[in-house]
């Protein structure tokens, strides 16, 4: 004899509704992949991963790419997350978020200034513009996210954009300072989402400008999403000139604290992994990459 699961019998006992079992039998995970400075992917078009590498690589289940120009504002662009956000972490979908570099300020500015905001639930189909039509099962109060995985973020803001060591007419680097970036939203609030972050220290080019460890473009003290007004120097375990960048939501040496809901995933104490994804899924990306793969499903 064929044995009944749990959900017939429950279903048998009309314990649920036939929409709310409507809902779990289509309830889909995805995988959110957000760009940082420069962009390269068409705004809109969610299976273009022009920025990352190959969109035949494996990163996640269901990846979808929340492409943006990577080149105006946050305040200006991050209505395209948004979008994102509503078309596949509403209703019965949830999401699974990576970030790289000014990423990580696009997902931090949804969650702190639009996070507990009333939200239209979407069906996941996508126009041409990114955005999805209502689904007609209502409302609800921000989104589905199970966890956010950040490489190399610039959350705290790049020294290269205070120094103009990237070009000034790209209004973006007006909010990739240091000072700026910090200001720009309550970093603290998350909504309770965790932000995993991945910091990459092979940095050699731009470490005269850059405190303590860098990836080329940004600092430990960003990709490690260590608080306060302004940066500081934080490095590997190995290196004795400067306070050490903790694992987890620990405290960094000298006592600097993490945003809350953050924690370094990774700390790059092999400086083997720099900032650039080189359109093969590269540098810290490479370890994002990897986790969500055996994670994100």
């Amino acid at each position: 004899m064929r044995k009944t699961t749990p959900w017939r019998w429950l279903a048998a006992l009309g314990l649920l509704s036939a929409g709310a079992w409507l809902a779990l039998a289509q309830a889909t995970n995805y995988s959110l992949w957000i760009n940082g400075r420069t962009g390269g992917g068409q705004v809109g078009n969610h299976a273009d991963f022009t920025y990352w590498g190959p969109a035949t690589t494996a990163a996640g289940v269901n990846k979808k790419a929340v492409n943006w120009d990577g080149y105006n504002r946050i305040s200006t662009t991050n209505g395209n997350i948004r979008d994102a956000l509503d078309c596949y972490c509403t209703g019965p979908n949830w999401c699974y978020v990576a970030a790289h570099s000014a990423g990580n300020l696009q997902i931090g500015y949804a969650l702190s200034l639009y996070g507990t905001s009333s939200r239209s639930i979407k069906t996941p189909t996508p126009n041409s513009a990114g955005q999805c039509s209502n689904s007609g099962a209502g409302t609800q109060t921000g989104w589905n996210i199970k966890w956010v995985n950040v490489a190399g973020g610039a959350g705290g803001g790049s020294e290269l954009a205070d120094a103009g060591d990237w070009a000034l007419s790209e209004p973006l680097v007006s909010d990739l300072k240091t000072s700026t970036a910090r200001a720009l939203y309550n970093h603290n609030a998350t909504t309770g989402k965790w932000f995993y972050m991945y910091a990459g220290s092979k940095g050699t080019l731009y470490s005269f400008v850059l405190p303590g460890q860098d990836d080329e473009a940004i600092a430990y003290h960003s990709s490690g999403g260590v608080s306060g007004s302004s940066g500081a120097s934080f490095c590997n375990p190995s290196d004795w000139l400067c306070n050490d960048l903790t694992l987890g939501t620990a405290a960094n040496q000298g006592g600097r604290a993490k945003w809350s809901y953050h924690s370094v995933r990774f700390r790059d104490d092999g400086e083997a992994l720099d900032h650039y994804t080189r359109g093969n899924w590269a540098g810290i990306v490479s370890k994002v990459r990897a986790d969500m793969v055996a994670n994100a499903q």
